[in-house]
């Protein structure tokens, strides 16, 4: 050693880092973030009722009602207008013309039990593409005999 390095005879402490492990770690962390971030993204977001459910809080402006029948058959509710049955294509476009004309309009799906899932799922995702934030379900209710 030399003598610049020498003091007293201590040697004098090292004031280095070693930072690779750090920077290995974050890049790991960077990519699994970077592979789970979209997974987390492409759910539809749903108002679940609690068990003990609270009544709906009401509007003056009528919900827009999606209905699902056994049959398959698809129908939309608007403005306290009957029924109108659609394809399943065409509730997007019908209900962004419904929210241009009020935005804080509450849309309700209505699907018989019997429906497969996949329906469901299906017309969430057009809701969702439409802007509609929250989704409610209309149910019965569960009558004191069973």
């Amino acid at each position: 050693m030399s003598k610049l390095s020498k003091k007293n005879g201590r040697r004098k402490p090292m004031a280095e880092i070693n930072v690779v492990p750090y920077i290995d770690v974050t890049l790991v962390l960077l990519i699994i973030f970077m592979v789970t971030t979209p997974m987390l993204q492409t759910g539809v977001d749903v108002d679940l009722p609690e068990a003990s459910s609270k009544a709906v809080e009401v509007t003056n402006d009528p919900p827009i009602i999606i209905s699902i029948e056994k049959s398959g058959q698809y129908s939309i509710k608007i403005d306290d207008a009957d029924n109108l049955m659609i394809q399943p294509e065409a509730i997007t476009e019908l209900v962004i013309a419904a929210l241009a004309k009020k935005p804080k309009t509450q849309v309700y799906i209505s699907a018989d039990k019997s429906v497969e899932y996949g329906k469901v799922i299906t017309v969430m995702a057009d809701l969702k593409n439409a802007g509609v934030d929250k989704v409610g379900f209309s149910t019965k209710a569960k009558s004191e005999d069973q």
